[in-house]
């Protein structure tokens, strides 16, 4: 009987943690179909601008939409993934990937910023599909805190990608001073 009733308990226990996994992939998924509405009506308006001949295409975000920490260590190169979108004019930037896809063929301006606390030291890369164009690297020089940025503009064509990759075994710190922000708008098109 005793056997039976920790079997009972251990089933439940894993019931509960089925149940509690199930509840945060819905409100994943909740939160994906209404990034998806939002990309679709903003790319309709996308659409009206290009057929109009004036394209409006910029965003800027930053990583945390709320607490504070570090990002990473990570065990591989990954592209930062910035949640906390202040703007997204045309739907090219997906905070669900941390990419930015060009709807739009033109020369265009980006930007990041990383701040780093202690140990190990940051280093941040902005890429243009997997070619690597600007970094940053900051290391532990006496300074508990550090931040650098950098920028560049670039020619894409319609459907290259643009990210802040954060290099394998570094990391990030953030808050809600917003310190990593990753942003880009279309300068014009040609």
């Amino acid at each position: 009987m005793a056997v039976l009733k920790e079997k009972l308990e251990t089933m439940d226990q894993k019931l509960g943690a089925v149940a509690t996994r199930l509840q945060v992939s819905e409100s994943q998924v909740d939160e994906l179909k209404r990034a998806n509405k939002a990309q679709e009506e903003q790319l309709k308006i996308l659409k009206k601008d290009i057929a109009a001949g004036q394209p409006k295409v910029a965003f800027s975000a930053a990583l945390r939409t709320s607490g504070s920490g570090f990002i990473g260590p990570f065990t591989t190169d990954t592209p930062l993934q910035y949640k906390r979108v202040f703007s997204n004019f045309g739907s090219g930037y997906n905070p669900a990937t941390g990419v930015f896809t060009a709807m739009v063929r033109g020369v265009y301006y980006f930007r990041y910023t990383m701040f780093y606390i202690g140990s190990p030291n940051a280093v941040v890369a902005l890429f243009k599909n997997s070619e690597k164009l600007v970094s940053t690297w900051n290391v532990n020089s006496g300074s508990q805190e550090d931040s650098s940025s950098n920028a560049a503009i670039v020619q894409l064509e319609v459907g290259y990608n643009v990210y802040a990759q954060l290099s394998a075994n570094r990391r990030v710190y953030e808050d809600a001073g917003n310190y990593n922000t990753f942003s880009g708008f279309l300068l014009f098109t040609n």
